[in-house]
């Protein structure tokens, strides 16, 4: 007599289940990371904008004329790219709840003193410049 042993074929119900629960884990975490890492991005622009006010404010700005503006803008900063006074959220600097914020310090006229540069951060405080030149 032959035995003939029969193999089944196809996944028991545990596996299955088992497998969904670890694409569900798996989708969640990357949901996770995935805001966490455009948190980050948006935060490394607005540094990135402020860095390059700064510079210019300092480098540019400060040396040609002596002084610091009261407000600054694209035409103010003309070495700093236009785009860089909207924050992520496309709030350009000077409008109500922008990220960026600039106040001239010590102001007589039209030329400031000192200044204080700022964008708000949405993992970390607030990142702030201020004037280098007394």
């Amino acid at each position: 007599m032959i035995n003939i042993v029969r193999k089944q074929q196809g996944f028991t119900v545990i596996e299955i289940i088992v497998v969904i629960v670890f694409l569900g884990a798996a989708t969640v975490l990357l949901f996770m990371q995935k805001n966490s890492l455009a948190v980050s991005q948006r935060d490394d622009q607005r540094k990135v904008a402020i860095n390059a006010m700064y510079y210019s404010l300092e480098e540019v700005f400060y040396e040609k004329n002596g002084y610091y503006p009261p407000k600054i803008d694209s035409k103010v900063l003309r070495s700093v790219d236009p785009d860089l006074f909207t924050d992520p959220n496309g709030v350009k600097m000077g409008d109500t709840n922008a990220d960026y914020r600039y106040d001239g310090q010590n102001c007589n006229a039209d030329q400031c003193k000192a200044y204080t540069l700022r964008a708000n951060l949405e993992r970390e405080d607030d990142y702030v410049k201020t004037n280098r030149n007394k």
